[in-house]
């Protein structure tokens, strides 16, 4: 007897469609692209990573999963120092008034033609935010 029959009616059951599913089912393949663009998503600010992963059906274990994979071949680069070089103004600009005059502890960068004035108490996250954005701009 090939299959339970609860009638008990000796006619067998015709099989009108049948399926055969082959290989892992359930798997997606991520192309790195795409798990770049999709960790990326999850450092915007205020982006939590378990609204991401609901966003693209993924759970978010993988995608702290792919955060970490991310940090181990990407780290952070480290710091580091460029020189600076300060100089006094010349005599004739010393006696001219300066329109916005940088505050004490205040930091002023000069990156082919941008200026970017850094106040005191900005964070260094967003400092090193603004440069790198800067940098990939060139």
């Amino acid at each position: 007897m090939s299959g339970f029959n609860p009638t008990l009616d000796p006619k067998p059951v015709q099989v009108r469609r049948l399926e055969v599913l082959t290989g892992v089912g359930g798997r997606r393949r991520w192309s790195s692209d795409d798990k770049a663009r999709i960790v990326e998503e999850t450092l915007a600010p205020g982006a939590t990573v378990s609204d991401v992963a609901r966003r693209h059906d993924i759970r978010p274990q993988q995608l702290f999963g792919w955060r970490r994979e991310r940090r181990i071949a990407d780290p952070e680069p480290q710091l580091t120092f460029v020189p600076a070089l300060m100089e006094a103004p010349a005599k004739a600009e010393r006696s001219r008034p300066r329109p916005a005059r940088a505050g004490r502890g205040d930091i002023e960068l000069e990156i082919e033609g941008v200026v970017v004035r850094v106040r005191r108490g900005a964070e260094a996250k967003t400092v090193a935010a603004v440069i790198k954005a800067l940098k990939a701009v060139r």
